[in-house]
């Protein structure tokens, strides 16, 4: 093989290394943003339900809002 094929060859190869070196790290980072959506999603159920926990136990007005005393 001629020395410009070698060099060639060096370049692709260290080339290739740099890309499975991101592709892994990019992969770490998708599995982390998915566990963290995950949790968000669990985060934001729960807050529903305790709204709509916290909704059912407020006193029914029939869309009026009393008025403080002091008015």
């Amino acid at each position: 093989m001629s020395d410009d094929v070698q060099h060639q060859l060096m370049e692709l190869q260290t080339q290739f290394a740099f890309q499975e070196d991101l592709l892994s790290a990019l992969n770490e980072r998708v599995v982390e943003q998915d566990k963290e959506l995950d949790r968000l999603k669990r985060m934001l159920l729960a807050l529903q339900e305790n709204y709509v926990k916290l909704a059912d136990s407020l006193p029914q007005s029939g869309g009026e809002q009393e008025r403080p005393p002091h008015y």
